[in-house]
């Protein structure tokens, strides 16, 4: 099993930019604005054989006008409790400060093994300032420039001395589906994904825009084996500012299209908002499951099956041609039908793989298409004689011979496309079809 090692340390003092080095990736938004990163951020470093995840965290700090300050460093506190190993990432060029001084003292009553990262010693003469963090009393410190990988190495085999034993690499199944939570802002992604982990593994406040990156969890509880990916909310795009938030916004179409399912979160109380179709839409064109979760069921006065049959049709209406996407209503909150969420995004997922025999698929289907057949064009009649389903596909995909495929018009793929869905479940799927001439 993998070790955790935490990078913590106070604001703007590089944490996500090492996050990224370390995990060669650029999961983590870097921005010169202190308070960036809130949440906790998971990633996988492997080197000289041995894996281990590592947890970037928000900047810890003391008395500071930022009102996501207390939990930020509940955050950091959680990471550092999950931890078996501590970096402290300092700042070289800054030296030590009060507030250094304060992270070290709770470091060291944590009893976690810790390394002292001195970060931005982008150049070799920047390294002899590394001396003075000896001061924060958790042994010798260790240069490294996350911003050019200077010195990156040593702080790795550092990192690996102080982690416990049995950090050696494991397959990772990679056949486990990926759910994204996706949906406007304040609608309850982090409150659904805290609700279901059962702790509080992303910040949740009333204030647009609390979660930022992408924050992707293992989920092994209730029978399921999953990965769930909490994102940030996805405005319109007239009010999407610039900065961290459209790196937000840019992090979240990523993991949509990162995906297996993805689970739509809209608002119990109100019909499907127009943001929210829109959102749909760009799930749709990256060919990925839906499953659409009406959530804060609780704030509907006097809720009871006839009321809620009631938005079911009005939502249905609302999604026009993809009305078999499933509807889930729930309470994040209250904790009411959220694992219903899963069981539908788990069919969902099957049904993106079930491959339907060719022979059953022409014997259903030829004497539909004989009965109501294409349009003759120019006089001419149009014959499909052979239906196959393609394999290793990322979604179910269905090719149709027939001697002319100019003719087929899109009304009559649609057409083709009921007659699929009628006969064999492909509730949440996009279906590809595809016509060749044999």
């Amino acid at each position: 099993m993998a070790r955790i090692v935490a990078l913590v340390g106070r604001p703007n003092v590089g944490k996500s930019t090492l996050f990224n080095r370390l995990t060669e990736s650029r999961t983590a938004i870097v921005n010169e604005e202190s308070g960036t990163t809130r949440d906790r951020q998971y990633g996988k470093v492997e080197w000289a054989g041995v894996e281990f995840s590592l947890i970037d965290t928000g900047g810890w700090v003391e008395a500071s006008e930022d009102v996501f300050e207390s939990e930020i460093n509940k955050q950091v506190s959680l990471a550092i409790e999950e931890a078996d190993a501590i970096v402290m990432v300092v700042d070289v060029m800054t030296g030590v400060t009060d507030l250094d001084s304060h992270i070290a003292r709770q470091l060291r009553r944590s009893g976690k093994p810790v390394v002292v990262a001195a970060n931005k010693a982008d150049t070799f003469d920047k390294a002899v300032y590394m001396h003075e963090f000896h001061a924060l009393g958790l042994g010798v410190p260790l240069c490294v420039s996350a911003l050019n990988g200077t010195f990156s190495g040593d702080l790795l085999d550092g990192i690996i001395v102080k982690i416990p034993e049995s950090g050696k690499s494991e397959p990772v199944d990679q056949a486990i589906p990926k759910i994204a939570i996706v949906g406007r802002p304040n609608v309850g992604k982090s409150t659904l994904l805290n609700t279901l982990l059962g702790e509080a593994r992303s910040i949740v406040t009333d204030v647009a825009g609390t979660t930022r990156d992408v924050i992707r969890t293992p989920y092994n509880k209730y029978g399921f084996n999953l990965e769930l990916v909490d994102t940030a909310g996805i405005r319109r795009k007239g009010k999407v500012t610039e900065g961290t938030e459209r790196f937000s916004v840019i992090r979240s179409i990523r993991a949509i299209e990162d995906s297996d399912v993805c689970v739509l979160i809209g608002e119990g109380t109100q019909s499907l908002l127009d943001q929210d179709l829109k959102i749909l839409s760009l799930i749709q064109k990256n060919k990925k499951g839906v499953v659409l979760c009406m959530n804060k069921w609780d704030l509907v006065e006097n809720p009871n099956d006839e009321l809620q049959r009631s938005y079911l049709h009005e939502n249905k209406l609302r999604l026009g041609s993809n009305s078999d996407i499933p509807i889930v209503f729930t309470s994040a909150l209250k904790k009411v039908r959220i694992h219903r969420v899963l069981e539908e995004a788990v069919k969902v997922y099957e049904n993106m793989h079930r491959i339907i025999p060719t022979s059953q698929l022409n014997e259903y289907l030829c004497p539909i298409i004989e009965k109501t057949p294409p349009p003759p064009m120019r006089g001419n009649e149009i014959k499909i004689k052979y239906i196959t389903q393609l394999r290793e596909t990322s979604i179910p995909s269905f090719v149709f011979f027939c001697n002319n495929e100019q003719a087929i018009k899109e009304n009559y793929l649609r057409f083709l496309e009921r007659q699929i869905r009628t006969h064999w479940t492909f509730t949440g799927v996009p279906i590809n079809l595809f016509i060749r001439k044999k």
